[in-house]
């Protein structure tokens, strides 16, 4: 099996299932009780926000545990368009978000906020002159995404917190879930206010992120109830993921600097293999994108029928982003950066992981160049009918 879907999920580590195993078995106690056992838990879940923030280089007290990254967008955008509403109700993101953030911002304009979608360019990138030219009165949130889900694109984080350090009433936050142990991203050298990450992104489970607030953030709570995650989300912790989280970080980012160049050189690789077929044309900016994907189409081609051709290869790739595929409409992220039409409805998606080999390569692209024939040889034998 060849598994090129992780921007989609990656496969947990080994040590991460043992270790959510272990404390599953082990430390099952609610962390809110008061007796021993969960005293016991409450330490587990002390310690894996401690050693959450350490590799963040951020405080404890910033690290909020979430469900994963869908949450972790809701409740930043939500929670700070809910908390500082009566500052203003204009929110800053851009057109190539995830879902998670695009549909928590439509749901906002029912509350009588307003969007402002910033366009990208040919390679999916924001300009900093059009975010500040943007930028109102009455503007209190700035969310953007660090890389792009479905081509890759990195946005130019440091030089939007810099502009924003000059407007103190805007908060700003970042979608990291792609981006974490693939990217560098320093929390404040971007001076960033949020940012999100989501476990099951970089090899540990699902259900299970995080939201960091910088102290002095203040947001309205989404889930109401008790005060557990230092009063702003409500519900007994999963302390068996959030340990196996704080594992799974600790292992990427241990090994982050060998996997990006690992993740570079693969991808390269790919790229210039798949640039040799006949009518690919490869979305993803090789300069300004994240390692780890690439997103390509080809003239004439229904990505679904490619993907399950694919898969009876045992190689699984993708079309438009997890969230979406299902959707069977065009990339909102290709149209935006003027892709045509016909090249959106086409689009593929492949994700890599330092799991995957160099080794691997050929037969990618034996099974896409025998693959793409078999299509080319079904649309002849259906035009000479």
């Amino acid at each position: 099996m060849i598994y090129l879907d992780n921007s989609a999920t990656t496969k947990p580590f080994d040590d991460v299932i043992d270790s959510y195993i272990k404390v599953a078995t082990n430390y099952f106690g609610n962390p809110s009780s008061l007796h021993g056992i969960g005293g016991q838990a409450e330490k587990l879940l002390s310690h894996s926000r401690t050693q959450i923030a350490s590799l963040l280089h951020v405080k404890p007290q910033e690290i909020i545990f979430t469900s994963g990254g869908s949450e972790g967008n809701n409740f930043a955008v939500k929670g700070i368009a809910l908390q500082y509403q009566n500052r203003g109700k204009h929110i800053i993101t851009t057109s190539i978000e995830h879902p998670s953030v695009s549909e928590a911002c439509k749901q906002l304009t029912d509350l009588g906020f307003e969007i402002t979608y910033l366009p990208v360019d040919e390679n999916g990138v924001i300009s900093i002159k059009n975010l500040k030219n943007a930028i109102r009165e009455d503007t209190i949130l700035v969310s953007i995404i660090h890389v792009n889900n479905e081509v890759g694109t990195i946005q130019p984080i440091e030089e939007i917190g810099n502009l924003l350090e000059k407007y103190p009433k805007i908060i700003y936050h970042v979608d990291h879930v792609q981006g974490i142990g693939k990217t560098h991203l320093d929390f404040n050298k971007t001076k960033l206010d949020l940012c999100t990450i989501s476990g099951h992104k970089f090899n540990g489970l699902k259900g299970t992120g995080v939201l960091f607030v910088r102290q002095g953030i203040r947001m309205k709570s989404l889930i109401a109830g008790g005060d557990q995650e230092l009063q702003k989300r409500a519900g007994t912790e999963n302390i068996a993921g959030f340990v196996a989280l704080a594992k799974a970080l600790r292992l990427t980012i241990e090994n982050r600097d060998v996997h990006i160049s690992h993740l570079t050189n693969l991808k390269r690789t790919i790229a210039e293999k798949l640039s040799q077929l006949n009518g690919v044309k490869i979305h993803t900016p090789m300069e300004s994108s994240a390692p780890h994907i690439i997103n390509f189409s080809i003239e004439g081609l229904k990505p679904e029928v490619f993907v399950h051709l694919l898969e009876e290869k045992e190689i699984y790739v993708s079309t438009t982003s997890a969230c979406s595929s299902k959707k069977n409409e065009p990339s909102k992220t290709l149209l935006a950066m003027g892709v045509p039409k016909v090249q959106a409805d086409s689009s593929i998606r492949i994700s890599l992981s330092h799991q995957n080999q160099v080794e691997e390569v050929p037969i990618l692209i034996n099974a896409i160049e025998n693959s793409l024939q078999k299509l080319q040889n079904d649309m002849g034998d259906k035009d000479g009918i």
